[in-house]
């Protein structure tokens, strides 16, 4: 439980800094005063106070999120005339979305660097050895075995059993000529691959070009240059940014059920099973919880950092904000939201790790 529950806050922390500093940094950049960076919401439990540009620093009671409040936030807010240079809402529209926005770019910009790092590192990749060989389809006929290593998919050299997985889904399932190592003997083995009914990440029926085999269980871990870890970590980032976008979507049109929403129990134990799994794990899990945040606070929702370049682009087009009654109704709906999603998510975790009747 102390292992889940430390990994929990290093996690949600270091994320939670991260997208509050994308905020400060661009703050300070455009001149606008910060008066807390906080970790946490609530009584301050302990802090200090920058002599040069009076910011409070702060952890603060409740650590489920974070905030920088910046001088002048709103146009309703008293600022002396001397410190109105230095208010938020004085600033143009652009430098304002700038700020907002700073903070999902930061944590995309951290999966970018943690993914980096694991491939730096080294990451588990699965070598291509047959670990399952499904009855009745094309590669138990051909005579695929287990413990099979396929070294060439027709001409294609095979390195990692991704690359042979991808190959015969892109197949259209046309024959193919597998190289095959068995106890030290090379085999050539014809397989025609058929389309099957499965199931995608979704949960989704599709039909693609199978051929009925798993991996088995060995890996290898890989350790890339820094030019090549710094291109797979884009690409991966990338790949999480699609992934979360499409899952976001298939919430909203209700294709995924949002019994799968999880909240901070489900995070919490994520967490500790990544780390206990190594530092790689660890740096990938943290880049998609950092990807699924950013993706999160972009939402047009009021409240959210989303919502507030909703009002900022309203402005920019209209020449004027939106009046301060309307933007005050709307924060109260996108609160209401975020207080359901966030309930909603709790009674998932309950549900999913304190089952009843059983």
């Amino acid at each position: 439980m102390f292992h889940t529950v430390f990994w929990a806050i290093v996690v949600l922390g270091v994320l939670i800094f991260v997208h509050e500093l994308g905020h400060f940094l661009v703050a300070r950049l455009h001149g606008v005063r910060v008066l807390v960076f906080s970790l946490g919401f609530g009584p301050r439990l302990y802090g200090w106070r920058d002599k040069n540009n009076g910011t409070d620093y702060r952890l603060s009671a409740i650590p489920l999120g974070g905030y920088v409040k910046m001088l002048g936030e709103s146009d309703e807010e008293p600022v002396a005339p001397e410190e109105m240079p230095h208010a938020f809402y004085a600033k143009k529209v652009w430098p304002r979305m700038m700020i907002v926005a700073a903070g999902p770019a930061f944590n995309v910009l951290f999966a970018f660097l943690a993914l980096t790092g694991a491939y730096l590192t080294g990451v588990g990749e699965l070598l291509p050895v047959v670990g399952v060989v499904s009855p009745k389809t094309p590669a138990a006929a051909a005579g695929l075995q287990v413990g099979d290593r396929i070294t060439y998919l027709d001409d294609q050299p095979i390195h990692r059993w991704q690359t042979f997985s991808s190959q015969i889904k892109a197949s259209d399932g046309k024959p193919l000529t597998l190289t095959v190592e068995r106890a030290g003997r090379t085999l050539l083995i014809k397989v025609t691959p058929e389309l099957r009914e499965t199931r995608n990440i979704f949960g989704e029926s599709v039909r693609l070009p199978l051929i009925g085999v798993g991996p088995g269980e060995t890996l290898e871990v890989v350790r890339y240059g820094l030019g090549e870890a710094m291109l797979k970590g884009w690409q991966q980032t990338w790949s999480m940014t699609l992934l979360t976008l499409t899952s976001t979507w298939k919430l909203l049109t209700q294709v995924i059920s949002a019994d799968q929403i999880g909240g901070p129990l489900m995070i919490a134990d994520l967490a500790g099973k990544a780390a206990a799994q190594g530092s790689s794990n660890l740096l990938f899990f943290m880049a998609l919880i950092s990807v699924n945040l950013a993706i999160l606070n972009l939402l047009p929702v009021p409240v959210l950092d989303g919502g507030h370049l909703l009002f900022f682009s309203i402005e920019a087009i209209l020449g004027r904000p939106l009046g301060e009654s309307v933007q005050m109704l709307a924060n109260r709906v996108g609160m209401t939201l975020l207080l359901v999603l966030m309930v909603w998510a709790l009674k998932n975790d309950l549900t999913r790790y304190f089952p009843t009747g059983q």
